[in-house]
């Protein structure tokens, strides 16, 4: 795992988390609706915060793998190899 990226996508989740779970609650292994309780309007704001913030564009059929913080940071590391 990248530490930046983990570190950068935490900051992006924060803003969203509800008042009842804390910023040190996030791990890798953490759903973002299950465990975190992040509604699906914010994981749609979570997921175009996440396009601007590493430069990648994420389609409609690769939403499912941003369930998990895990799955979140994989996707973000195949879409920037790709760019590279």
């Amino acid at each position: 795992m990248n530490e930046d990226s983990y570190d950068r996508l935490k900051t992006i989740i924060k803003p969203y988390l509800p008042e009842d779970v804390s910023v040190q609650e996030i791990d890798e292994q953490s759903h973002l609706i299950n465990d975190l309780n992040i509604n699906s309007t914010h994981l749609v704001d979570i997921v175009l915060d996440v396009e601007d913030a590493f430069d990648i564009t994420i389609e409609d059929d690769e939403l499912e793998k941003m369930d998990t913080v895990a799955g979140s940071l994989a996707l973000i590391s195949e879409k920037r190899a790709v760019k590279s």
